[in-house]
């Protein structure tokens, strides 16, 4: 079986991000959606019921092979954990791939899994950072969050 492991804080969980995890979709049999746990960092959202969120969006989108998790520690010993064959990051840029790929190295290094990159396509303008400034703005932030993530965010 092959599954795919997907991390980040998902402060909030995007559509780009939900594009990540449906092509993910297709080239796995499961994939898992760790929104991972920074002590150091403060949440905008409370993980938990961002998890809810999540799941309660592949639910309705019919992305019956994907599952949200909460989790902490580093990301490559919970893939290992669960038994992940590949870690799954998505790519807005080139600034992005920079990042992107030296991070792969260190988790092939400590964990040996290797990273697989989805483009983000026509969601390259999308980031939770821009989101929260739309909201915090005033502004209509619905189409680049599900449906179930923008009930959370109101």
């Amino acid at each position: 079986m092959s599954i795919g492991f997907y991390a980040g804080s998902f402060d909030p969980f995007t559509n780009g991000h939900l594009h990540i995890v449906s092509t993910a979709s297709k080239m796995f049999d499961k994939i898992i959606v760790g929104i991972g746990v920074n002590e150091t960092k403060t949440r905008k959202y409370d993980k938990q019921l961002m998890q809810q969120a999540i799941n309660k969006t592949f639910l309705e989108l019919g992305i019956t092979n994907a599952e949200c998790i909460v989790y902490s520690g580093l990301t490559v010993d919970k893939a290992n954990e669960l038994n992940c064959n590949f870690l799954i990051r998505g790519l807005r840029n080139s600034k992005d791939y920079e990042a992107e790929e030296n991070l792969a190295k260190i988790n092939y290094k400590l964990g040996g899994l290797d990273t697989i990159f989805i483009r983000a396509n026509d969601y390259d303008i999308i980031s939770s950072t821009l989101v929260n400034e739309l909201k915090k703005e005033g502004k209509d932030y619905s189409s680049f969050v599900p449906k179930q993530i923008y009930e959370i965010m109101k």
